[in-house]
């Protein structure tokens, strides 16, 4: 078997144990590598301050202030009954908002459509 490969392998081998040595940072907020600890802090503060809940969510993980509305569960007949949302298939107001994924929901007009949010 000729050197080359064998110094590429152990070459690649070496620089894949290196890395693997490298401690991993914890990062308390998933998907928010780009903002600086105290702005994640001020954004968890100001969320939390209005009764909500600083976490990932959507399809990006992203970190998001989940709040339930405070007409939650009540009954609806189109979207402007609710404060977020009308849920077509229970006609009651969002449990929770931002509502992620894709829910049937009713219009102003109490039309049935599909409201995909990621």
């Amino acid at each position: 078997m000729p050197a080359r490969p064998i110094l590429l392998f152990l070459a690649l081998t070496g620089l894949l144990a290196v890395a693997a040595c490298k401690p991993v940072p914890e990062n308390p907020y998933p998907g928010a590598e780009n903002f600086g600890p105290q702005l994640l802090e001020k954004l968890r503060g100001e969320c939390e301050s209005r009764g909500g809940d600083f976490s990932s969510g959507g399809e990006g993980h992203g970190l998001v202030c989940h709040r339930t509305p405070p007409d939650a569960g009540k009954s609806c007949a189109r979207q402007s009954d609710c404060t977020t949302e009308c849920l077509a298939r229970s006609r009651t107001c969002a449990p929770v908002e931002p509502l992620f994924g894709c829910n049937e929901v009713l219009t102003a007009e109490g039309v049935p459509v599909t409201l995909c949010i990621d």
